[in-house]
């Protein structure tokens, strides 16, 4: 078991030391020890690029630019996914103060399991600013850019650019959309050439992440795509030379294989689903479940009789107390995000519930655990 280190390894801190570089104050979480000897306030432009899916147990395993410019390993947060890393990246934040939980996390001010990032109920396809729900003033977080005392921009995909998730998030920071690769690093280069003053970056690439879930981290289609991904780089910091510029490269989380067998369908399991209050929420590597008062023995024992070598159940309260979510005072809603119980899986087993309007799937790739090849994330320095 891999657990987030807050006090100078995680994606957190590296956010502390970039905001601290652009007079942002960082609060309870440290500067990343990994950028200790570097001269943040030397350089012009600041980009950092999140690769989605792409861990340091990747890079270290295959030659070329990323792994000979890979300067450190970080830990990612937990639960090691999306929802949660994103939103540190555009806070600041961890979990602990930022209060998502999850790709799915349980918030009961819209009464159901919430998918944070496109705002929808679970199983549905609307979004909740259909309902009437205000994203920004139901998370109400910080944002990242607004307490930087330099410009900022996002560079993202255009299909999310503009997300409800993404508008609370970026305040003033310009947004800057592209199509495919090429168009990603076009944005930054014209950034990076022809904008005055300091400036900080934020880019966004989520293919390498879709690959690793469809086909697998350790697939073909994902090694190809890592070439790409390199050589696309490399022709960039050609393109940018003498700027001035510091690129940073990392990741929100690693990458796990696994097996169809190696899945557990509740639903399968009829004594554990009834002793269920709300659908299972959080991650198939680490789930919430929302146990009935009454039937908290009944749940346990069932657990530890048929799942005791897949997964590891703990109190909930078990893991603020033991700072998975971070440090410092936790988020007013952290302890009802979280549920009764936490499942975190062994190995490279799942877990998952299916809701009568929901199409089963199933994903090769899959990360949120607190496994090795999850939870670390690479540092790569590159200077034009």
């Amino acid at each position: 078991m891999y657990l987030p280190d807050y006090n100078g390894r995680s994606l957190v801190n590296l956010m502390s030391s970039l905001g601290l570089n652009f007079g942002r104050d960082n609060g309870v979480y440290p500067e990343c020890t990994a950028l200790a000897a570097v001269d943040l306030s030397q350089y012009k432009n600041i980009v950092l690029l999140v690769i989605d899916g792409m861990g340091h147990r990747y890079v270290q395993s295959r030659d070329g630019l990323f792994r000979s410019h890979c300067a450190a390993e970080l830990t990612s947060v937990f639960p090691s996914t999306t929802a949660t890393s994103i939103s540190a990246f555009m806070t600041g934040l961890a979990p602990q103060q930022h209060g998502l939980t999850g790709w799915f996390t349980y918030l009961r001010e819209v009464g159901g399991v919430t998918a944070v990032l496109p705002f929808r109920l679970r199983g549905m396809d609307s979004e909740l600013t259909q309902q009437g729900f205000d994203l920004a003033e139901l998370y109400q977080h910080p944002v990242f850019f607004d307490q930087l005392n330099c410009d900022s921009v996002v560079v993202s995909e255009n299909w999310i650019l503009d997300t409800t998730f993404n508008q609370a998030h970026t305040g003033k920071a310009q947004k800057r959309g592209y199509d495919d690769l090429g168009g990603m690093f076009d944005q930054i280069t014209d950034c990076v050439k022809h904008r005055e003053g300091k400036q900080y970056i934020y880019a966004y690439w989520s293919q390498f992440d879709h690959l690793s879930h469809v086909h697998g981290n350790q697939s073909e289609p994902v090694a190809e795509h890592y070439l790409q991904l390199q050589s696309a780089t490399e022709k960039f910091m050609a393109k940018i030379s003498d700027t001035n510029t510091l690129l940073l490269i990392t990741s929100d989380h690693g990458f796990i294989d696994t097996t169809p067998d190696k899945c557990i369908t509740v639903n399968d399991h009829p004594i554990f689903m009834d002793c269920l209050s709300v659908p299972l929420s959080g991650e198939p590597r680490t789930a919430y479940c929302y146990v009935k008062l009454e039937q908290h023995r009944n749940f346990t024992n069932y657990v530890d009789l048929n799942f005791s070598d897949q997964l590891d159940c703990l109190p909930a309260q078990t893991l603020i107390d033991d700072h998975y979510f971070g440090l410092g005072e936790p988020h007013p809603k952290l302890s009802e995000r979280i549920g009764d119980f936490v499942l975190i899986m062994k190995e490279n087993y799942t877990i998952k519930d299916w809701l009568p309007q929901e199409k089963p799937f199933f994903h090769y790739g899959v990360h949120g655990g607190v496994s090795e090849l999850e939870m670390f994330t690479p540092l790569i320095l590159l200077e034009a």
